[in-house]
């Protein structure tokens, strides 16, 4: 592990010498091989940033590398479909995720890459860092953070840092 690794404790993630409180899913952890859609867990393992997204309308572009969302960006989560796991844009007729929200959960979005680029079906999708809707709230499998820390971290990320929950 290094400095430039998000590291989850069981009561928070340490990132660079600071300690964050957060937020994981309501299912608890998961073993990676168990991890299912649905369950609500946060799956164990070591996973790279690969994305940031974010809402211009909202807030400054919080690093070089993050990408605006659009008004038409979603993220599939139907595992029946070729696109299960991956940004797809509206009209999409198939179960997807709006990435533009009327709350600020996803304002900013940093995209690891469980079980993505090449998604299995059914093994889970859209393990995101995001905003949190509160301490002790659990998420549906994120790891969610308090506003300013989450801005601050995504502040001094690059692409592929590591999350690693052990």
């Amino acid at each position: 592990m290094s400095h430039d690794d998000l590291i989850l404790t069981p009561t928070h993630v340490r990132f660079r010498g600071r300690r964050f409180p957060c937020a994981i899913g309501r299912g608890g952890l998961t073993d990676a091989a168990t991890k299912a859609e649905g369950d609500m867990a946060t799956p164990r393992g070591v996973h790279h940033i690969v994305d940031m997204l974010y809402r211009a309308d909202r807030m400054a572009r919080p690093a070089p590398w993050a990408r605006p969302i659009g008004p038409r960006d979603l993220w599939s989560d139907d595992p029946a479909h070729p696109d299960y796991n991956h940004l797809v844009r509206a009209p999409y007729a198939h179960s997807c995720e709006s990435l533009r929200r009327a709350d600020p959960m996803y304002d900013l979005i940093l995209v690891t890459d469980w079980n993505y680029p090449a998604a299995v079906p059914g093994r889970g999708s859209a393990i995101f860092l995001h905003q949190w809707r509160g301490p002790g709230r659990p998420t549906a499998g994120c790891v969610a953070f308090r506003r300013d820390h989450l801005r601050w971290i995504a502040a001094r990320l690059e692409p592929f840092n590591r999350l690693v929950i052990a």
